[in-house]
């Protein structure tokens, strides 16, 4: 069937007017499209086409300015570290500086400063190391094995614990620096009194020709011990013939040159010191003592009370007797008998005759009857104890049995003749603390004896212990003015295994040297050969 003309033009007309608002509704999105793409530093170029090369130059300068700012950033930081390095430098020398004056180098200084600077960290070095040695107080430590001991000497002569080769107890200075020290110390000594300063306690009016001047002649004797960390010290003391002040000085050496501690004027013209004897028997002993307590402390010395504590009734009287006679002959009146009815007790006896004493303060002098003193040791006692700074514990020259040291006689010569300093005469009896002189306050404060111990030995080493456990400085040191008279000793049965080994020790090593026990040991064996030597000799002359 055929469609109508008519009809067909509709047809076309209708698709062309589709046709027209397709292309109608493109143009459309297109302006609109164009009106809403974002703009370019206001251009209106679409992405891809001419913004494109805009983008980048964009981006690289943004990159470029955070690159500046991170390289200020960074030179800043630089800038702050570089100052923060060198307040670190400043801060850390002036740490090494303070540490320098501390604890400055001895050998190979490297001290930077003036030479004065370097000359003040020098002697604060050194007066650190006389404040750290045992100069001006005494050191506690745990027993007697840790005292380092004084060696003593005079212009002449040096009395010494460690006799090295020689085993001399008595000797003159070997070594030629031994000599050269000991003269130095002397005249230190002599310049520090001689040339006072203002510590000294002078009076800075007193001119040279008023003041008194000392010299070699008025050294009477010194000390000297050395702690091998710190330094040597010495102990001087000086007087005129004809006065009764000692000048005593101190002098140390800590590995270095000799420096002043101090020096003082010591007066001992009005030391009373109180010589206290416990004693049970033996009268014969008593009546030598007291022949060179009259000799020594009644006749020369006069500054001596004498307190006698004796132990039961048998020879009570005697010694009385011995006691009242000598008081007769002398006018000697300063003594004191105190009585006791019991048992021997060498330490109840000193602290009875201690707590005797009812005058106050004062020296005492703890003595065995068997001991021969001189002046010289009393005042040594009175110049090396002070109240509450310092005791006195002197090492004692133990004399041999006369009999085996001097065999070759007929009869042993008398006892102030064997008082002499010889390694076959007798020993440094170092292992003793019996005699010792201290105050009175000193002994009472750190307690007196253990009273428990019973017979012979041990309170002594106790007393000796209780020091060194303390504040108070110990002198200890042999002395050539203290002897001990030899007897013969027994051991009784009631000692107990300590005192009864202790008292063998000592009758063994008072009996005789070691080359003469040696003699008596092999005495066979040499009378044998003398024999064969004999026999040798007759029959070369018979031949």
């Amino acid at each position: 069937m055929r469609m109508p003309r008519r009809g067909l033009v509709i047809q076309a007309r209708t698709r062309w007017l589709l046709v027209g608002l397709a292309l109608l509704f493109s143009l459309v999105l297109l302006m609109y499209l164009l009106e809403c793409a974002p703009q370019t530093d206001g251009n209106g170029s679409l992405p891809g086409v001419v913004g494109e090369s805009m983008g980048k130059e964009y981006y690289q300068a943004l990159l470029q300015e955070q690159e500046e700012h991170y390289q200020n950033r960074a030179t800043s930081l630089k800038r702050q570290i570089a100052q923060l390095k060198q307040e670190l430098q400043e801060m850390s020398d002036k740490l090494k500086s303070l540490q320098e004056k501390k604890s400055p180098k001895v050998n190979g200084m490297n001290y930077q400063g003036t030479k004065e600077q370097t000359s003040n960290d020098l002697l604060e070095f050194l007066h650190s190391q006389i404040d750290k040695a045992e100069v001006s107080v005494g050191a506690k430590l745990p027993s007697e094995y840790g005292v380092i001991p004084f060696e003593s000497f005079t212009s002449m002569k040096v009395f010494q614990l460690e006799m090295g080769l020689t085993r001399h107890p008595e000797e003159k200075p070997v070594r030629k620096d031994k000599r050269d020290e000991l003269v130095e110390v002397i005249e230190a000594g002599l310049e520090v009194i001689n040339n006072p300063d203002e510590e000294d306690g002078q009076d800075e009016d007193d001119g040279v020709g008023d003041r008194q001047l000392y010299s070699e002649n008025d050294f009477i004797e010194g000390y000297y011990r050395t702690e091998r960390d710190k330094g040597t010290q010495y102990e001087l003391f000086y007087k005129k013939m004809d006065g009764m002040e000692y000048r005593h000085v101190t002098l140390f050496r800590p590995f270095g040159p000799l420096m002043k501690v101090k020096s003082e004027t010591v007066d001992i013209s009005r030391s009373i010191i109180n010589v206290i004897v416990p004693l049970a028997g033996r009268t014969e002993a008593f009546a030598q003592f007291m022949q060179n307590f009259r000799d020594v402390c009644i006749h020369q010395d006069k500054r001596v009370h004498l307190t006698v504590v004796y132990f039961g009734q048998d020879g009570l009287s005697e010694v009385k007797s011995i006691m009242e006679s000598v008081a007769r002959e002398t006018d000697f009146h300063n003594y004191t008998l105190v009585s006791l009815n019991e048992e021997f007790n060498r330490g109840r006896g000193l602290d009875m005759g201690a707590r005797a004493w009812e005058k106050g303060e004062v020296l005492m002098f703890f003595c065995d009857v068997d001991v021969y003193f001189t002046a010289e040791f009393l005042n040594s006692c009175r110049l090396n104890a002070e109240p509450g700074k310092k005791v006195f514990y002197p090492v004692v020259f133990s004399l041999y049995n006369p009999a085996i040291v001097y065999a070759n006689q007929d009869i042993p010569p008398p006892v102030e003749q064997q008082l002499v300093h010889k390694k076959d005469s007798g020993f440094w009896r170092d292992f003793g603390f019996g005699m010792t002189c201290q105050y009175r306050t000193d002994f009472l404060t750190v307690g007196g004896f253990d009273l428990e111990v019973k017979g012979w030995g041990g309170e002594d080493v106790h007393l000796y212990r209780k020091y060194l456990h303390g504040e108070l400085m110990v002198i200890r040191t042999p002395v050539p003015g203290l002897f001990h008279l030899w007897h013969e000793k027994h051991c009784a049965d009631e000692l107990t295994p300590e005192q009864y080994r202790m008292c063998i020790q000592s009758k063994a090593m008072n009996e005789a040297s070691h080359s003469h026990l040696g003699m008596l040991v092999f005495r066979d064996e040499i009378e044998a050969h003398l024999r064969k030597q004999a026999y040798r000799t007759n029959s070369e002359a018979v031949g």
